[in-house]
């Protein structure tokens, strides 16, 4: 048995000391310590041996596995250490170029799929006399409820509506109240309103925050565009014909879209506009929301400065992402988020 003992030990330091593989390393673990390997077939003979002989051997025989163990650990280390220093030395990507492979070719990126939404947009938006206007995503409490007529108390008011912020930022307007992650683009309008003088025609991009139950149709992020034209003799009747105008340029000239009459705090009268979404069948049609829609209520341009007795005018937002919905059926509006490449790719045909 003492024999055997030296044998294999002397051929296990052998073999270790010839690999320079992890494969090899893990091949001769199997070989030395498997369920079938020379170790464990000792281990049996040891149980042959008379009583009396077994103790003494089997005590040799695990003292011999702990130092092999050992000795395998060691190397396999080494192994390791030396496949790093020479990848990292350069040597490896060298030894294994081939010259005669073809090149990568190298993929041209376009514009993400809302932005080139965005500027669709503005470009119908542009034809009929909008002007762009932008405002901080950061917002008061004030530009973004008290000033749309929702007071202190009012359901939209409620903190699980939108994030408020704990650190304190000074605003350049220096609008009172608490600051938060703007949840609309209507603050924009409060801005604009303030500091020019009517006739205004203005449409304000940007990405909104609200703590909404993240699903298909609903995100904690968003892009949102919001319109506001305000001027003597502005009627229901401009609202209508400028929204139907502007989606069916949009959309196309085949829309289906509705008008309902809803509730908004800073617009009377209200109303919300709805687009026909097909089924990826082509059977079933869902009326998916695009965009809600008012006059502004008079006492938001009181808020503001502006006398409601002179002028009159009519305001609307959308979100960017719902639109996309049904200009390319999209199923899902969390897939604009998600980086997925291929989904991408299918509606920036530019990619």
């Amino acid at each position: 048995m003492q024999q055997q003992l030296e044998i294999l030990e002397k051929s296990f330091l052998e073999e270790i000391k010839a690999v320079s593989k992890k494969e090899e390393i893990e091949a001769i673990r199997i070989k030395y310590f498997g369920r079938k390997g020379l170790v464990p077939s000792l281990l049996e003979k040891i149980g042959q041996m008379p009583r009396e002989q077994r103790p003494e051997w089997g005590k040799k025989l695990n003292e011999l596995k702990s130092r092999l163990l050992e000795a395998l650990q060691e190397r396999e280390k080494e192994v390791l250490a030396e496949s790093s220093a020479f990848l990292s030395s350069g040597f490896a990507s060298f030894s294994f170029f081939d010259p005669t492979l073809p090149g990568r070719p190298i993929q041209s990126g376009t514009l993400h799929p809302i932005s080139i939404a965005l500027k669709k947009i503005f470009e119908i938006f542009k034809r009929i006399g909008f002007t762009l206007e932008e405002g901080p995503e950061i917002e008061s409490e004030y530009n973004n409820f008290d000033a749309l007529n929702i007071p202190l108390g009012h359901p939209a008011r409620n903190e699980q509506d939108t994030f408020y912020l704990k650190e304190k930022v000074v605003l350049k307007d220096n609008s009172p109240g608490k600051l938060l992650l703007r949840p609309q683009t209507s603050p924009v309008q409060v801005r604009v309103m303030k500091n020019k003088k009517p006739p205004i025609r203005m449409i304000a991009p940007g990405r909104c925050y609200r703590r909404d139950e993240i699903d298909a149709t609903h995100s904690i992020v968003f892009y949102q565009l919001e319109g506001l034209v305000v001027d003597k003799g502005i009627s229901l009747a401009d609202l209508k014909g400028t929204l139907e105008y502007f989606f069916r340029e949009l959309l196309g000239s085949q829309l289906q879209f509705r008008f309902r009459p809803h509730y908004f705090p800073f617009t009377e009268p209200s109303f919300e506009v709805d687009g026909a979404v097909h089924s990826v069948e082509g059977k079933a049609v869902k009326w998916l929301e695009l965009c809600g829609c008012g006059m502004v209520h008079p006492k938001v341009f009181l808020n503001v400065g502006i006398d409601p007795e002179i002028y009159s005018g009519f305001a609307f937002g959308f979100g960017i992402e719902r639109y996309l919905m049904v200009a390319h059926k999209v199923p899902d509006l969390r897939l604009f988020t998600e980086n997925d490449i291929r989904f991408l790719k299918h509606l920036s045909p530019s990619f």
